[in-house]
């Protein structure tokens, strides 16, 4: 029995004292009640509060209404024992065969294990790196790459439709500083003022040649609109594989030059000039953004003419929402906190409600330490870690499940000796491991000519141990939940390292052993268990693939 199918009996029970007349809830019966894992040991295998939350509603105290359901609930299939604690708290164990059913659930659903359609037909944007394509992604673009993908992952697994969008900033000079830091590389010449240094650029100048022979020949003009071109050409194709070997896709790579390109400016100001909330001064054009909580006005066309990044990002949004989606996220780096309130009152402006349509979330900063120092990085003084530069060093699946288990709201600080290490104390290892061990006992019960049996008692998983990491296997769907309604991936990777711990108390208690032992034929216990093994190794795969983080069958 899991917490949501618990959920359920106990609304039932609600919904039969109403009828029955021994209760009276004047705004109904609820959908759903809370279910939790009790803290201590001895509180029951679940418990809930929901008579504190629905006395005073029914006119009654919270223990006569938990005394009354309680009694219908001992009555339930499933359910064997209720006891009423403190002020009104419900303690309810339950039978072996309805948790140990639990096993056999999981099994059946496989992959699908988790998932669940309670945002089904919301359509969501989420937009987690937006870069120029003048250099490798380094560092500083890693920990969204790792987060916003994984928040998709848990959107997409409670049901939404979601794309994943990286936003490129191929509109403005650092274009052409591009273009000529590549000329002059290809020459032999300096590097130009305010141009782009490292040896990528010397890579990029060389990849240009080879692409596009005679192109350092052209007439000035001409050849910088050819390089600029190729040069964007070649390193979006490279951040874009950087990306994909990193385990992180994007369905959709938006220009912002394509904004401009399309008419959809013009456009966008022309709508808020209609919706009256748009004002010159100075010869200027601004948005009156403090009508809706900003804390200044933003400019969208500076006094000499110039589009502002602001008159950009409102076309973008637009267009978004003009594309279908209900709800757009925004996750923005740590310098960006200023963004939240202008984001919020670009939205208000165009007629929305911010509260329903857009999502700002600010990342802190990751540092990386090697030996004690910091790994530092600059795109411009050729200095750079980059992406790929990480990943070879800490591997992908350590990367991302150490960015992915804090929240984003953390500074967060990696030092790469800890991150790696091939010990119980390093999470993702501890979590990988406990996968491989399921899928070697998997194996070893199959040279014992062992397999999932078409039917087993799951009364025979009623030993201490057996009930805990059902209880635990029967979270996931909870946790995956909560997960993609807070935004919040780290909460799966903290599930994933309790419940490794609960498998492998389970694993080391010798009264739970999977196989048999010396010359002791195969027994239903031993099947039953064998079931439940399969059973978490399906939550542990089921849960690191949210975080974009293998399932090692062997380590």
């Amino acid at each position: 029995m899991t917490p949501a199918q618990l959920s359920t009996t106990i609304v039932a029970a609600l919904s039969s004292l109403v009828e029955d007349g021994a209760l009276t809830l004047p705004d109904g019966v609820p959908a759903e009640v809370t279910v939790e894992r009790p803290r201590q040991k001895g509180h029951g295998d679940y418990a809930t509060n929901v008579a504190l939350q629905l006395a005073k509603k029914a006119g009654t105290n919270p223990r006569a209404l938990g005394e009354q359901l309680a009694e219908r609930l001992r009555a339930a299939e499933g359910i064997a024992a209720v006891e009423l604690a403190g002020p009104g708290f419900l303690n309810i164990t339950v039978e072996a065969g309805a948790q140990g059913k639990v096993a056999a659930e999981i099994v059946a659903a496989g992959a699908s294990y988790g998932r669940a359609e309670t945002l089904a037909g919301q359509k969501i944007n989420i937009e987690f790196i937006s870069a120029n394509p003048t250099g490798p992604l380094h560092l500083g673009h890693t920990r969204w790459a790792v987060l916003g993908d994984a928040i998709a992952r848990v959107l997409a697994a409670a049901g939404a439709e979601v794309t994943r969008e990286f936003y490129i900033n191929d509109r403005g000079v650092q274009m052409n500083h591009f273009a000529d830091s590549i000329i002059a590389a290809a020459l032999g010449q300096p590097k130009p003022e305010d141009g782009y240094a490292g040896g990528y650029v010397d890579d990029l100048a060389k990849a240009v040649a080879t692409a596009s022979p005679g192109i350092f020949e052209l007439p000035a003009d001409e050849r910088r609109a050819a390089v600029r071109a190729k040069g964007y050409e070649i390193q979006l194709a490279e951040q874009q594989a950087q990306l994909e070997g990193f385990n992180t896709h994007f369905d959709v790579w938006f220009s912002e030059l394509s904004l401009h390109e399309s008419g959809s400016v013009p456009e966008t100001l022309q709508r808020l000039k209609d919706l009256g909330h748009v004002f010159e001064q100075d010869g200027a054009l601004w948005m009156r953004t403090t009508d809706f909580g900003d804390d200044k006005d933003r400019v969208l066309i500076k006094s000499d003419g110039e589009l502002t990044y602001f008159a950009s990002d409102t076309a973008y949004y637009l267009d978004k929402r003009e594309r279908g989606f209900g709800h757009c996220i925004y996750l923005l780096g740590a310098d960006h906190h200023g963004y939240v309130g202008r984001l919020r009152a670009m939205a208000a402006c165009v007629g929305d409600d911010p509260d329903q349509t857009l999502d700002v979330m600010i990342g802190q900063l990751v540092k990386i330490m090697q030996g004690g120092e910091e790994l530092k990085l600059s795109k411009r003084k050729g200095t750079i870690v980059t992406l790929d530069e990480l990943a070879d060093e800490i591997g992908v699946d350590a990367l991302r499940y150490s960015l992915a288990r804090y929240p984003a709201d953390s500074p967060l600080v990696l030092d790469v000796a800890e991150i790696t290490k091939q010990t119980n104390d390093n999470p993702v290892h501890y979590v990988q491991y406990a996968h491989a061990r399921t899928c070697r006992m998997v194996e070893n019960a199959a040279q014992l000519g062992m397999s999932l049996p078409d039917d087993f008692d799951p009364a025979l998983l009623g030993h201490e141990r057996d009930g805990e990491l059902l209880r635990a296997l029967a979270d996931y769907p909870r946790v995956v939940a909560s997960a993609a309604e807070l935004r919040e991936p780290h909460r799966v990777a903290r599930y994933l390292e309790d419940t490794a711990s609960v498998f492998n108390k389970w694993y080391d208690t010798k009264e739970c052993r999977m196989l048999p032992q010396g010359d002791e034929p195969v027994q239903p216990v031993n099947e039953a268990r064998l079931v439940l093994t399969v059973a978490t190794r399906t939550v542990i795969a089921n849960g690191l693939d949210l975080l974009g983080v293998s399932a090692p069958e062997r380590m």
